[in-house]
């Protein structure tokens, strides 16, 4: 009986292990593990690309640091230091995580992805919310349209009707030479042509009083007081100073938002096609982090 057991016993061991060690199993296995992952090899090069822009953006915020002689261009320096090293560092993870087989490495870079799918479809949602109000008013013989404030979203309204805000705008409008730009081309133009001139909202809102305020023209950047009997509170902070004209004007402020709405829609409709691609790189990535698993579990099996 002894005999029949220890037979039957090493019958069942060497069945089981001919099982364990067939050449086709170890065939199956041996591919599994020098067969290429897409998934793997799709992110890696994905995050390669985005770690090798990263670098350019990384240096223009430190030149900006460094070189930046306006107010507008220092205050772009920190936001575009912080996106090179976010985009650095998330590329990396991304990186090594698929082709290292780092498995907590790709679960941080598929955490710090979904976050940001997330803040972005946020951002379209409320961007639209926020733009949805607001548009130039169309006068009488004029080829322009004036704007008023009050038409804008209160939120809008709220940002540059921040003093600390506005001053910061302000600076960057005065250092961009929108309204100088704006004298230099118009400045052959009689009153007439002048009234017929296509200008863009900004032009309108901060290089010339407002129509409510019938000053007498001279030049673009140039007008006459007369006595008026306009609510329009813009007539009483007009000046011919280059570096006042209308820029503390509630039409100026109307303009610039005129300017971000226009601005945001656009950023809206490619934030959806910048979410379309970070959703297909998201699910690619959760394919690797899947092989990754499964490849740690058969060599766990196979030691």
């Amino acid at each position: 009986l002894h005999f029949l057991l220890s037979s039957s016993s090493s019958s069942s061991s060497s069945s089981k292990q001919s099982e364990r060690f067939s050449p086709l199993i170890l065939l199956h296995h041996s591919k599994f593990f020098t067969m290429p992952r897409i998934s793997n090899n799709l992110v890696g090069i994905l995050n390669f690309v985005t770690f090798l822009l990263s670098i350019p953006i990384l240096w223009a915020g430190v030149w900006l640091s460094k070189q930046g002689s306006t107010e507008c261009e220092k205050y772009l320096d920190k936001p575009i230091i912080i996106i090179g090293v976010f985009l650095l560092l998330v590329s990396l993870a991304g990186l090594l995580g698929a082709c290292c087989r780092i498995s907590w490495l790709l679960w941080v870079y598929l955490l710090v992805m979904f976050v940001l799918i997330v803040i972005l479809f946020a951002f379209t949602i409320f961007a639209f919310v926020v733009t949805n109000k607001g548009a130039g008013e169309v006068l009488s013989n004029r080829g322009y349209k004036e704007y008023r404030l009050g038409d804008y979203s209160g939120w809008l309204q709220k940002r540059v009707n921040n003093n600390k805000n506005w001053n910061k705008i302000k600076s960057c409008l005065i250092d961009g030479k929108i309204c100088s730009t704006f004298a230099d081309k118009y400045i052959k133009d009689t009153v007439e042509q002048f009234y017929q001139e296509n200008l863009s909202a900004l032009q309108s809102g901060c290089c010339k009083p407002s129509n409510d305020c019938n000053f007498t023209y001279v030049s673009p950047v140039v007008w006459n007081r007369t006595a008026t009997n306009s609510p329009n509170p813009d007539c009483n902070l007009w000046e011919n100073d280059p570096n006042v004209l209308c820029f503390n004007c509630q039409a100026c402020k109307a303009g610039l938002l005129d300017n971000i709405k226009s601005n945001w829609k656009k950023v809206a409709v490619v934030n959806i096609v910048f979410l379309v691609f970070l959703i297909i790189v998201y699910s690619v990535g959760c394919c690797a982090f899947r092989n990754n698993r499964e490849d740690h579990a058969y060599q766990r099996q196979w030691k």
